[in-house]
């Protein structure tokens, strides 16, 4: 029984360090733009999306071992096969996506790159440029969720897409200093993240600040409907409440796994009341 739970354990661990479920949460986004947006359903977008991130992830978060040791390590050979998959997996799906989509793909592509590849003399990179990776992140997040299904589906550009776009960017970037307060006894001071700028409990503010334009943003989009209103409250409170219970004893799995689940819970809701 104990070895049965140890190995549940450890693939469980495997299944959120290989950056899986992180994956399944843009996916999850992708899924509610085709919703939303009334798009037909894309398969090739949604691995697309899935194996980029799985891909983007693994190499930004394990750059520096590859740069020392390769990416088939004995630690991380599990992570470095799925990696390469995902990369093959994301470079067929995006032979097969329309030209202004591609772009798109390659614009975001591009900003990982330079999130972990230095661009000064200094060998910083965006990751390491003081205050930016929030907003990176956050773009990257934002527009791969959002602009590359529509553009690959030749949708209209309406108010309505810039309205989804700035609520899509306020949640990960909440969700970002979620993160930031439960590393805040891991991360170096030189990253100058929020919480080591402005302290927790004014963090904090920050987030149940940011959750009212993002709530708000809801009651403009076209064709807002009661229901979508009372999932997003609902999402609005499931965040205030992680926020509030969020102390720096908290395990990585508080974050890793319960945090990083809000935007497929977000998905469960709207297709229970759909």
């Amino acid at each position: 029984m104990m070895k049965i739970k140890d190995f549940l354990s450890k693939l469980f661990d495997w299944y959120l360090h290989a950056s899986i479920h992180v994956a399944l949460a843009t996916s999850a986004l992708v899924c509610m733009t085709f919703y939303f947006s009334k798009l037909p359903f894309d398969c090739n977008v949604l691995i697309l999306v899935f194996s980029g991130t799985v891909f983007a992830y693994n190499f930004i978060k394990y750059y520096s071992v590859i740069q020392k040791k390769g990416f088939f390590t004995k630690a991380l050979k599990g992570i470095g096969i799925l990696s390469a998959l995902s990369a093959l997996s994301a470079a067929f799906c995006f032979i097969n996506l329309k030209f202004q989509a591609q772009c798109v793909v390659l614009f975001f592509l591009s900003l990982c790159i330079l999130y972990v590849i230095p661009v000064s003399k200094t060998g910083q990179n965006l990751r390491n440029w003081a205050g930016i990776k929030i907003y990176i992140v956050s773009l990257c997040w934002s527009g791969a969720t959002l602009l590359i299904p529509l553009f690959n589906a030749n949708a209209v550009m309406t108010s309505d897409v810039v309205f989804k776009f700035l609520q899509r960017f306020i949640l990960t970037l909440i969700l970002i200093l979620i993160f930031e307060i439960n590393d805040l006894k891991f991360d170096d001071p030189a990253l100058k993240t929020v919480p080591q700028s402005i302290g927790v409990a004014k963090t904090k503010r920050l987030i149940y600040l940011l959750l009212l334009p993002f709530f708000v943003l809801e009651l403009f989009k076209i064709g807002v409907q009661l229901p979508q209103v009372i999932i997003n409250f609902i999402l609005v409170l499931v965040i205030a409440a992680f926020t509030y219970f969020l102390h720096d004893k908290r395990s990585a799995y508080y974050t890793l796994f319960w945090v990083e689940s809000i935007p497929i819970l977000w998905l469960i809701l709207v297709l229970l009341e759909g």
